[in-house]
C-alpha cells in the first residue's frame, strides 16, 4: 500500500469520517480541528517507520471551553462506537503497547468492539496551555519565548489546521509563528555565544593528542551552527532527531552539510578546524545578509597567541545584544 503521509491522512480521516460524526451529534456547536503537536508527521517528516506508534489517523478538535466541558464525554464515545474500524487500510483503534508503563503510548491495531481513537477533544486556551506551560491567548513574555523548547514551538506551529470555525486557532498559531524582534535577536545572541565558548577547543583538545574530545566538541559546534542557521532562516530547530533533516532543506544546510560532514568526518584535529573554519565563514557572511547589526567581519582568525583557528564568534554576540539596546521606532 502507497504511504499517505500522517498530515494527508488525518485531514482526510476529519473531512470524510469525523466530521459527518460530528454534524451529527453537534450539529449547531462551532468548533475547529487540526493535527498538531507531537509526531514527525506534524513536522512533515514521517515515513513508514513512523506507523510504529503514536502515528495513524489522529486530530483535535477544539470547542469553546464550556461546550467542550458538555460535551467531551458524550462526543468521545460516539466517536468511539461509530467511526470506521478502519480508514484508508489503516486501523483507527490504538491499543496501549506497554512498553513504557510511565506513558501511555499506543500503536494501530484491529479491534472488533469500539476503538480507542486519538481524536483529542478539548478547548484551545486549555490545550496550548498544557503544550506550552503558559497561557499564550494571555501575555506572552520574553520568560515566556526564551523558556520554551525550540521543538515545542515548532509542534504548534508546524501541522495542520482542517477547520477553524471558532476563528481563534488559526490567529493564535500566526502568533507563535516567530520569536517577536527583540526575542529573536537574544535568541540568537545566544547561540553566538556558545559558538564562541567552545570553538578554541577542537584544537586544543587536539594538541595534547585528545583526538576524540576535539571530535566531540566538533560535534556540539557543528549542532550549534546548525540551529544557528535554521534560527536566521526564522524556523524553530527541531530537536536531535530531526536536525539535519531540517537543516537539509534550507538552502544553506545544502551548502554547508558536506562542510559539516566532512568536520565530523575528519580523524586529526587540524583537518576538523579547517572544515569548522570554513563553515563559520559562511554563518557569518549569513548573519551579515540579515542586516539586523553592522557588517561584522566573518572571517576567521587565531585564537589570542594560541595556533587555533576560529571565528571569535562573541563578536557576533557583543553585535547583537548592543543592536537590541538601541531604541526602535515604531514602523520596525
Amino acid at each position: 500500500m502507497p504511504f499517505t503521509p500522517g498530515l494527508e491522512l488525518s485531514r482526510r480521516f476529519y473531512l470524510e469520517a469525523v466530521r459527518p460524526l460530528l454534524d451529527q451529534a453537534l450539529p449547531h456547536t462551532p468548533h475547529s480541528a487540526a493535527r498538531l503537536g507531537p509526531g514527525s508527521e506534524v513536522l512533515g517528516y514521517d515515513t513508514p517507520r513512523s506507523a510504529d506508534h503514536e502515528w495513524g489517523p489522529r486530530l483535535q478538535l477544539y470547542f469553546h471551553p464550556a461546550d467542550a466541558r458538555e460535551h467531551a464525554a458524550r462526543l468521545s464515545i460516539v466517536l468511539s462506537e461509530r467511526l470506521p474500524k478502519t480508514f484508508l487500510g489503516h486501523p483507527t483503534h490504538f491499543a496501549a503497547t506497554g512498553e513504557d508503563p510511565g506513558k501511555d503510548i499506543r500503536v494501530m491495531t484491529a479491534t472488533d468492539g469500539p476503538v480507542h481513537h486519538r481524536v483529542e477533544i478539548t478547548d484551545v486556551t486549555s490545550w496550548f496551555t498544557a503544550q506550552l506551560g503558559f497561557d499564550p491567548t494571555a501575555e506572552i513574555t520574553a520568560e515566556h519565548w526564551l523558556t520554551t523548547p525550540t521543538q515545542r514551538l515548532a509542534e504548534l506551529t508546524s501541522g495542520a489546521v482542517f477547520h477553524d470555525g471558532l476563528g481563534s486557532l488559526t490567529p493564535l498559531r500566526a502568533t507563535l509563528r516567530w520569536y517577536p524582534h527583540d526575542v529573536w535577536v537574544e535568541v540568537l545572541a545566544r547561540h553566538w555565544q556558545r559558538v564562541s565558548d567552545e570553538e578554541a577547543f577542537v584544537g586544543r583538545c587536539g594538541e595534547v593528542g585528545d583526538e576524540l574530545g576535539s571530535a566531540v566538541v566538533a560535534a556540539r559546534l557543528a549542532r550549534d551552527l546548525m540551529r544557528l542557521c535554521l534560527l536566521m532562516d526564522r524556523h524553530y530547530p527541531p530537536y536531535s532527531k530531526w536536525l539535519g533533516t531540517a537543516f537539509s532543506r534550507t538552502a544553506t544546510g545544502r551548502r554547508l552539510t558536506p562542510v559539516l560532514t566532512a568536520a565530523l568526518a575528519a580523524t586529526d584535529w587540524r583537518t576538523r578546524e579547517q572544515h569548522l573554519a570554513e563553515a563559520y565563514e559562511a554563518v557569518g557572511a549569513l548573519h551579515n545578509q540579515l542586516g539586523l547589526t553592522a557588517r561584522v567581519d566573518p572571517t576567521t582568525r587565531p585564537y589570542h597567541s594560541r595556533p587555533f583557528r576560529v571565528l571569535r564568534a562573541e563578536r557576533f554576540a557583543e553585535a547583537l545584544l548592543a543592536e537590541k539596546q538601541k531604541p526602535r521606532s515604531d514602523n520596525i
